[in-house]
């Protein structure tokens, strides 16, 4: 007998078709259509639809055939067949006497494991044809098929064993050769007709949902209020050079999302706009006097996974928010029950995997959640890991990153960020029930930062707690007893971002998650700190037609930073062909091209800290590297339709014909268009000696010596402003918060530096007024920034600002005042003021 209540997919299609109805006609319509819904899902005489079933959670069917006949039967068994069997799944159709492949016949597991090998690609589990079939669109059972093709992905990698170690050998393959075409770009320039042209259409029937001010808003905001954070967000999802193409077009026009009328006519309308838009703006074309490598897009490179995998042995539940859109983030560890999680409030999707919390939380159910307690407390260890870029250093409570909670004073684990602290709160039997005592990073190494950080925190019984950021283990002591699980409460719910109330809220993006239940070793860590985050492509731009070195390229590993911009990272040279040798071959003036030109920003390779491709660096298997650094590229058209190249201004036998003087090093478009600056930035070994020359601190003293060893790489090592990046100034503000803490921990340094500042006053109240805060301020512009300057640098409002944020507090804010004077010392060591000679 049918069932008589709707099913899940049903009213998910309610909802749906609810959310096309025009507001004007809301209070008429949705009787009517809940009727005709209902009645397709069973139980009324409506037209009949397909039901598609509920696989949410495999219901295994009990085997009772022959027995696995190898170990690799049984494994394909417990991990692919025991969870793709049932009929809500792949049971109905691919089972026994059914449709081929027959991959989850029930009467003869070996035949099935038979079956399926013809279908797998366990080299490449994510391209075998299991996945992709599911991935487009072939009877998912979950509401994103990339979620599906994710979690049948798991299935595979789980048969196998994911035993990485990332030593695999890359294995690079050669792209297709195009050349570099042109292209119309859309720049700042065209605001004010996007303003006048597609933005009026989009506020009028989008602004419901992709506004920032929305009731329920839904990222991207092309219908914000703010025209400039609008156009910001259409940009990506513009195509110039084919209009039709336009996510903004293909949205309506073929995926039937959100219509106000008639799905054509609606994507028509936005066709129109774009065309206009199109016809208004002439395509750029390369300089034919450039030296330019071959083109490439995004998505035609290698996959970088394929040189090696993450340690996932014991994942329980993962996180990896490729869907990029909706209100769930799966879990893919193909686990089961997956513990989803709904997106709640102010939770947008990141570019290249990820989300954003800015005020809202990512929560599964408690029922889905038991899952990470039964599993956990089998074990009596586990492992949370996660790839998170903080919002700032200024959150407290501790603010919730990830957490398996009950209320704001019980938990069961919880990851969060005090400051510049990561804090690992652990329900035990040795630990009350909030997980306090909490084992925190220490205070002066301000471990966490406003920047994409691997964390990983630990859990044994014979060790204890263990927190680990960047593949390095933090040297903090574990303050109580290990203890075990035996305390733990089945009945709370996992969650990201927030306490299951939504009070103390952490802000930023998380990019993967990760619960395990073994407690990994400090050798799996760094393996899958290695493997990095995202999806990332190896990019192989030919230069064989530049040298007498075949099959030659120029590769970068590139991803997907967030939803503005790329990573290029770490430039190499190899020859795919394993007899081809470089020797003394000059290289020099190495610059990324987008769509038609060079990028106006992030031009890091300029000067390339190699001058020449030579065996006498060069490996036939890895090549030779040409520069450690990565650079950040702003997108333009997204990752599906913008196109790549390089230039050179010297590169073997060639020479740029606009590099007029070698001596100044830059191209003619730099000598003419931006003459070479009269100021310069210090270099790393500069930077240090300023620094401790300014405050006062030794520069052998241990604590900054070691700092300074460990970030000296990643500070400046050329002079010209035009090759300065983000990651410079984070490890020169790194430095700068070193010397800082050493400062202020040292008494007699700090009453001399800031004479009549008394660093037990509570901050709230010293900082109150002016005159308190001048007493910070007047010091760090007297010794810092100078006096009397025919151009005065002025700090005192920017500063006064920032002690303005940090003096607040809800408890001992006396033993605050010393963090607010680091925090302030920094903010100016670390500026312009001291960088730049």
């Amino acid at each position: 007998m049918k069932n008589q209540y709707p099913s899940p997919i049903c009213l998910a299609t309610l909802f749906q078709e609810l959310s096309k109805v025009p507001k004007r006609l809301a209070w008429i319509l949705p009787f009517a259509l809940i009727l005709a819904v209902l009645a397709g899902c069973g139980g009324g005489s409506g037209a009949s639809v397909e039901q598609l079933p509920d696989g949410s959670t495999s219901t295994t069917t009990n085997y009772s055939g022959p027995a696995p006949a190898t170990d690799d039967v049984q494994a394909f068994k417990l991990s692919v067949w025991d969870n793709l069997v049932s009929e809500n799944r792949c049971g109905s159709c691919h089972g026994t006497g059914d449709q081929a492949p027959t991959f989850v016949q029930s009467d003869d597991i070996n035949s099935a494991y038979a079956e399926t090998n013809k279908i797998v690609n366990l080299n490449n589990p994510q391209e075998s044809l299991l996945v992709t079939k599911v991935a487009a669109g072939h009877n998912c059972w979950l509401t994103s098929d990339q979620a599906c093709a994710d979690t049948l992905t798991s299935y595979l990698q789980n048969w196998i064993g994911n035993i990485g170690g990332g030593s695999n050998k890359i294995e690079l393959t050669a792209p297709i050769i195009k050349e570099p075409g042109s292209s119309k770009n859309l720049t700042d320039d065209h605001l004010d007709a996007y303003q006048t042209g597609l933005y009026p259409l989009m506020v009028q029937y989008c602004a419901d949902c992709h506004s920032s001010s929305a009731t329920f808003p839904q990222s991207p905001y092309f219908a914000d209020a703010d025209i400039e954070v609008a156009f910001e967000a259409a940009r990506s999802r513009i195509n110039l050079n084919i209009p039709q193409d336009s996510r903004l077009v293909v949205r309506l026009a073929s995926e039937f999302h959100n219509c106000w009328s008639d799905c054509t006519a609606n994507g028509n309308e936005v066709l129109e706009e774009v065309q206009t838009l199109a016809n208004s703006i002439q395509p750029t074309s390369i300089n034919p006097d450039y030296l330019v490598s071959k083109a490439l897009g995004f998505n035609e490179g290698v996959p970088a996974t394929s040189g090696g995998t993450r340690i996932e042995n014991n994942v329980i539940a993962k996180w990896e928010f490729k869907t990029g859109s909706g209100q769930v983030a799966f879990d893919t560890s193909g686990v089961e029950p997956a513990v989803n999680l709904n997106l709640i409030g102010d939770v947008v999707w990141v570019g290249g995997y990820g989300i954003q919390i800015i005020d809202g939380k990512a929560q599964a159910s408690t029922a889905s959640s038991r899952k990470i307690h039964d599993l956990l407390t089998a074990t009596n260890e586990y492992s949370i890991e996660a790839w998170v870029v903080p919002a700032n250093v200024t959150q407290e409570g501790p603010a919730v990153i990830v957490g398996y909670g009950g209320g704001d004073t019980r938990r069961n684990f919880t990851l969060g960020q005090t400051l510049y602290n990561y804090n690992f709160l652990h329900r035990s039997s040795t630990t009350n029930l909030n997980g306090e005592p909490a084992l925190s990073t220490p205070d002066a190494q301000e471990i966490l930062q406003a920047s994409l950080q691997h964390v990983v925190v630990t859990f044994s019984p014979t060790v204890g707690r263990i927190v680990y950021v960047n593949g390095e283990r933090v040297d903090t002591a574990e303050n109580s007893d290990p203890g075990n699980l035996n305390d733990w409460d089945n009945s709370f719910a996992f969650v990201l971002g927030s306490e299951p109330s939504g009070n103390n809220l952490w802000q930023g993006t998380i990019r993967l998650a990760a619960i395990h239940n073994r407690a990994l070793n400090q050798s799996q860590i760094q393996t899958n700190f290695d493997a990095g985050v995202g999806e990332k492509f190896f990019l192989l731009f030919s230069t064989a037609h530049l040298l007498e070195v075949p099959d030659s390229y120029v590769v970068f590993e590139v991803s997907q930073f967030d939803s503005y911009s790329y990573l290029f990272n770490k430039p190499f040279f190899i020859s795919l062909d394993a007899t081809a040798i470089p020797s003394g071959i000059p290289v020099q003036g190495l610059r990324i091209g987008i769509n038609g030109k060079e990028a106006d920003i992030g031009q890091a390779f300029i000067n390339l800290p190699v001058s020449e491709l030579d065996s006498a660096f060069y490996n036939p298997d890895t090549g030779q590297e040409l520069s450690p650094l990565g650079t950040i590229i702003a997108i333009e058209q997204g990752p599906d339709t913008d196109e790549f190249f390089l230039t050179f201004e010297r590169i073997g036998d060639h020479t740029d014909v606009t590099l007029k003087d070698p001596a100044i090093g830059g191209s003619l478009d730099l000598i003419l268009g931006d003459p070479k600056p009269h100021i310069g930035v210090r270099l790393f070994d500069e930077m240090n000696a300023s620094m401790s020359k300014l405050t006062g601190i030794d520069p052998f003293s241990s604590s900054v010596r070691d700092l300074y060893l460990t970030i000296r790489q990643q500070l400046p090592a050329v002079e010209e402003p035009e090759a300065f990046v983000s990651s410079h100034q984070m490890a020169v503000t790194q430095l700068a918060i070193g010397y800082c803490d050493a400062l202020v921990e040292d008494t007699n340094l700090r009453n001399s530096f800031f004479p009549g500042l008394n660093f037990s006053t509570p901050a709230d109240q010293l900082f109150s007024t002016d005159a308190g805060k001048l007493l910070v301020i007047n010091p760090l512009r007297d010794n810092f920034s100078g006096v009397g300057l025919s151009e005065q640098p002025d700090i005192t409002g920017e500063i006064s600002n920032l002690i303005d944020q940090l003096r607040v507090c809800s408890s001992d804010c006396s033993a605050r005042t010393g963090s607010v004077v680091k925090a302030a010392c920094a903010a100016v060591l670390g500026s312009a003021v001291v960088m730049v000679q």
